[in-house]
């Protein structure tokens, strides 16, 4: 980033403990001035998450999202923060259409397979790797996608591959995937966050 581009406003959505939170935070920190974006809100629709302890202890804003399929209430929350761009990081909730329409091409998600391959509701977490594993999968991986009005169904922007390994359960399969949600996410949402701050 040049010293007169400030970083693109990114805020994270996040159900759970926040691992890929924490993925996007430390590549941020590790890349300095060079960031092209920066988190400034997480918020979650349960108010225990991890994700949300983990922004604090980052002092990162958050917020509770008390009402998931409220969009206008969720477009204010965001406009709030003055959100460029969204990174969906395990949020589990539909997110509206008012929200996908306001950051039409700007609200991305990592999903824990290779799409359009095991993606769609009620499919995440433990469930698409055993999926993977009954399906004879010889590889799986993680995708990062565009949001848009269908779980799992906007265009694919990255991928990256991992071996299913003969005898390989989901928690196996899982790990070794997450290994590579940690380091293609960051990366991806970085290079996006590039690409907006020049196209204004």
């Amino acid at each position: 980033m040049t010293a007169s581009t400030s970083p693109v406003r990114l805020a994270v959505l996040a159900s759970g403990g926040g691992s890929n939170l924490q993925a996007i935070l430390d590549h941020f920190e590790s890349l300095g001035d060079e960031r092209a974006a920066e988190v400034v809100l997480v918020a979650s629709d349960r108010a225990e998450a991890g994700a949300l302890a983990k922004a604090r202890a980052n002092h990162v804003t958050t917020a509770v999202i008390v009402k998931p399929a409220d969009g206008p209430a969720l477009v204010r929350l965001l406009e709030m923060h003055r959100t460029q761009c969204i990174a969906l990081a395990g949020y589990l909730k539909f997110v509206p259409a008012e929200v996908t329409a306001h950051w039409h091409g700007r609200i991305v998600n990592i999903h824990p397979a290779l799409l359009p391959k095991f993606g769609g509701a009620g499919m995440y977490g433990r469930r698409v790797h055993a999926a993977v594993i009954a399906a004879g999968e010889k590889e799986s991986g993680a995708t990062v996608h565009h949001v848009d009005g269908e779980f799992d169904r906007g265009g694919v922007i990255a991928q990256e591959r991992v071996p299913v390994e003969a005898g390989d359960t989901p928690e196996s399969l899982a790990a070794r995937v997450l290994v590579a949600e940690h380091h293609l996410y960051p990366r991806t949402i970085q290079a996006l966050a590039v690409k907006l701050s020049t196209s204004h």
